[in-house]
């Protein structure tokens, strides 16, 4: 649109002054010329000269116009509705030509026929159009906007070569947010390379800190499951059964905590996608669920024909949705499991009749390391406050979302995991 716009605005605007200079000006001029020549040919020599028609004829010959003597009838200028030069060409007529009846610019032929009153009768003079208007005017008109044409065209190859690497950056940042690392090459102008390097540059910060990250609590986690392996032994040793088996509750909490800890560092990096099957994977989670236990059903709903399937992270997936399972079996009685299938979506769907969340601290509740202890019952919870956290990052590293409503089946919580077909 930069560069359409203004080449036809120009071109329109030169084609206003164009047909204003070219028909109005040189119209005007060529028809007041052929005026003063009828005018010539009507001049008796003296006061008392009546002419008659051959000595018109006469007059007129050496100017090429042919005169012919009419049947007195109405005045009628047929114009068409685009002939400019018509319209210019009558306007002037009428001023320069005594006597001016009308014009028949006779549609579709050259010659145009002037009709002229004069001694109280009717003469009709042939003449050539190109003698009262433009020559071929619409010539210029057509090769200026033919050369616009050619112009736009190498312009739009110009900048779909500019475009080409902004849409290669925009997908390849879009990628890298869903946790998909694209292949990018800076090019194009300065501007853009620029912005492409930086992107690169920032792109590699981010990928070394992730990894520093992982290692580092990777290296914390080992280091801590040694003394924990040693506590565990020793606990085992303790006569005392009762004061045994809480110390080993808590060690297996603090276990469970440093897992938890390694697995949000984690995240879903270094991991593949592939082609999920939904139906088998959302009914392979609910065999595992049933084995532990779980008061669970699960139903589908939307486009439930034919094999489904979608583009993602097979593992980290089975985190996101395991983690809202667990949620719902540890903070209430039943829950309901459903997939829903559109279009250009999926949804997990986790319903419980738990105390669920209030809706002010639902975004709360979606932050690492957080525990709502109003909301959920403490001394059931040996988490960190990182399932729902986990869950969110795997959403929106494939472009979804995590939503936390109000359940209103059961009453608890619903959670809806949403991921782009």
């Amino acid at each position: 649109m930069i560069v359409f716009v203004p080449l036809i605005a120009v071109q329109i605007v030169v084609a206003i002054v164009f047909i204003d200079r070219l028909y109005n000006d040189v119209t005007r001029d060529k028809t007041r010329d052929l005026a003063r020549e009828i005018n010539s040919i009507f001049r008796p020599l003296s006061d008392d000269t009546i002419l008659d028609l051959e000595a018109l004829r006469n007059r007129a010959a050496p100017l090429a116009l042919k005169i012919q003597e009419r049947q007195p009838t109405a005045p009628k200028n047929d114009l068409e509705v685009f002939d400019i030069s018509g319209r210019y060409a009558v306007d002037t007529l009428e001023r320069a030509l005594p006597g001016f009846h009308h014009v028949d610019f006779n549609s579709g032929s050259k010659q145009v026929f002037i009709f002229l009153e004069r001694d109280q009768k009717l003469y009709s003079i042939e003449v050539f159009r190109p003698r009262i208007s433009a020559s071929n005017p619409h010539q210029l008109l057509v090769a200026s906007f033919l050369s616009a044409i050619v112009f736009l065209t190498l312009a739009i190859l110009f900048l779909r070569n500019q475009i080409r690497p902004i849409n290669q950056l925009a997908y390849s940042a879009e990628e890298f947010g869903k946790g998909h690392k694209v292949a990018f090459s800076p090019s194009g102008a300065t501007e853009v390379r620029k912005a492409g390097l930086a992107f690169s540059a920032m792109m590699r910060r981010i990928e070394r800190q992730i990894e520093q990250r992982t290692a580092m609590l990777s290296g914390v986690s080992h280091d801590l499951r040694t003394p924990l392996t040693r506590m565990k032994l020793s606990l085992d040793l303790l006569d005392d059964a009762n004061g045994r088996e809480a110390l080993l509750s808590d060690v297996n909490q603090m276990q469970h905590i440093i897992e938890e800890f390694l697995e949000f560092s984690r995240g879903d990096a270094g991991e593949q996608a592939q082609e999920v099957d939904l139906k088998r994977f959302a009914k392979s989670l609910m065999r595992d669920r049933k084995r532990l236990g779980d008061n669970l059903s699960l139903t589908f709903t939307g486009e439930t024909d034919g094999k489904i399937t979608i583009y993602a992270k097979k593992i980290a997936l089975t985190r996101a949705i395991t983690n809202l399972l667990s949620n719902a079996k540890r903070y209430s009685n039943a829950a309901i499991f459903s997939v829903d299938i559109g279009e250009s979506f999926v949804r997990f769907i986790v319903e419980d009749d738990g105390p669920g969340i209030p809706k002010k601290q639902r975004e709360k509740a979606l932050r690492p390391f957080e525990r709502l202890d109003a909301a959920r019952n403490q001394n059931q919870t040996t988490g960190s406050g990182l399932g729902l956290s986990i869950a969110l990052d795997i959403a929106r590293n494939h472009g979804g979302s995590l939503l936390l409503e109000r359940s209103t089946k059961l009453g608890g919580l619903r959670a809806v995991f949403q991921l782009p077909r």
